[in-house]
């Protein structure tokens, strides 16, 4: 199934002289390649969004108690 919004890509990449059609080609490939790597990241994110909402709210009881200490990043 072709959507509308492929047929009108098609039609405009035709217009183009071959060269600049291998560079939208190019930039076309990154950016769909960049999108599907944000839509994975979205998906992990919204997964554990209820973990780190939690981790979040043990972070600030621990700082209200005392608990909590500055990070030594030379430690990591």
């Amino acid at each position: 199934m072709t959507s509308t919004a492929i047929m009108t890509m098609t039609k405009m990449m035709e217009m183009l002289p071959e060269t600049a059609q291998d560079q939208a080609l190019e930039y076309l490939r990154n950016y769909i390649v960049e999108m599907q790597s944000e839509q994975r990241w979205d998906k992990l994110f919204s997964q554990t969004q209820e973990q780190l909402m939690a981790a979040a709210r043990q972070a600030r009881k621990e700082i209200a108690e005392g608990r909590a200490k500055p990070m030594d990043f030379d430690r990591l």
